[in-house]
């Protein structure tokens, strides 16, 4: 009798369980679609009628990411022309979300800066001139930034860079001054100092780029990158000193190819990389976003469906659609991956783990 009532119980907690994974509920559906997109929009003011207002309505989205430029034309404003414009913008932007939503940035400081001191914003260095600095210079100039962040309405920063400066002729990261250093310890001292002044003012930090891209010799913006032959091991040491401290909430994945991890896909798409080496190896229990998925290193080489469900299927919790290299229609992106999940391509329970991973960073920020 024992046996039959623990067998009932098991079957009730399993019917229980396979019932919140599962929906026939297409409007459900695309909501949890809605959740794992976070995009791009081309308004430096927004209503009621704006489409990405609509989007943000219909489909819950998870976030939106913001530039002051558009990619095709550096004379336009696209998101941000000053402190008060953006604090606007961001303000409008939570007020037409039902749902806590990321409003994100890519404020690395140098030359990678959305809010640039030309729209009247202050100067943060890069971080390779950081990393010349003493520790309390560090902590003074990091904490300004993220009070700056914090007042333009800004609760997400895809930085800091935690890619190791191991190759001199790399342009992206190297010669761009994004990197800390070559010593892994010394990465994880500045990159530590940076997340916990974003920390302090509630702003998710988000690390990137994983695998590691600093050993590269080409730029993932404009095709395709194989980093197999200068990828070492050594560039995961930042992420597993920093998943050790259990104070990383996102880590973003690159759009490298490497064969010593993957024979077939590059890293975002990677099943290897990002369930294997990331989640189960590493242990990292965070949320993982990818590269902008319109970058030529992938979007060249597969289709929006396959880059989807790659995504998707390999452990990416939320897709990056920054509508600046390509316009990508977020109506047609949810109805694709919508179909992908009804015909079994992905999954919902895969969907359904993104949404409470999701779920979960919004209830830590708020108990801090």
């Amino acid at each position: 009798m024992k046996l039959i009532k623990l067998f009932l119980t098991l079957a009730l907690i399993f019917q229980t369980l396979s019932a919140t994974e599962t929906t026939n509920d297409d409007a459900k559906l695309k909501k949890m679609i809605g959740r794992m997109l976070l995009v791009g929009f081309p308004n430096e003011n927004i209503n009621e009628n704006s489409e990405i207002v609509r989007q943000i309505k219909s489909y819950e989205l998870g976030g939106v990411i913001l530039f002051d430029r558009f990619y095709s034309d550096r004379n336009k404003t696209k998101n941000i022309s000053s402190p008060k414009q953006l604090q606007e913008l961001t303000s409008k932007l939570k007020s037409f979300s039902t749902k806590p939503l990321l409003i994100s940035v890519d404020q690395e400081g140098g030359k990678v800066a959305r809010l640039k001191p030309a729209y009247g914003f202050s100067v943060t260095p890069s971080a390779k001139q950081i990393s010349t600095l003493h520790v309390k210079e560090a902590k003074a100039i990091y904490n300004a930034q993220a009070q700056m962040l914090k007042e333009s309405g800004i609760n997400c920063d895809f930085a800091p860079v935690v890619d190791l400066a191991v190759n001199p002729k790399n342009i992206v990261i190297y010669g761009l001054e994004r990197s800390y250093g070559s010593d892994s310890k010394e990465v994880v001292k500045y990159a530590k100092i940076f997340m916990d002044s974003l920390d302090s003012e509630s702003i998710f930090s988000v690390l990137k780029h994983f695998p590691g891209h600093g050993s590269s010799l080409s730029d993932s913006h404009k095709g395709f990158v194989d980093i197999s032959d200068t990828w070492s091991e050594i560039e995961l040491e930042p992420y597993i000193e920093l998943i050790k401290s259990n104070d990383v909430s996102m880590i973003m994945t690159a759009h490298v190819f490497n064969s010593q991890l993957d024979s077939k896909y590059p890293a975002t798409l990677s099943y290897k990389v990002n369930t294997e080496l990331l989640r189960e190896k590493l242990g990292y229990k965070g949320i993982i976003i990818s590269d902008d998925l319109q970058m030529n290193a992938i979007s060249e080489h597969y289709s929006l469906e396959e880059r989807v469900t790659l995504a998707i299927n390999s452990g990416v919790d939320i897709l990056l659609f920054g509508n600046q290299l390509a316009i990508q229609d977020i109506d047609e992106l949810v109805e694709v991956i919508l179909a992908q999940i009804k015909n079994g391509a992905i999954s919902q329970k895969r969907v359904s783990d993104s949404n409470k991973r999701i779920e979960e960073l919004h209830k830590k920020r708020k108990k801090l």
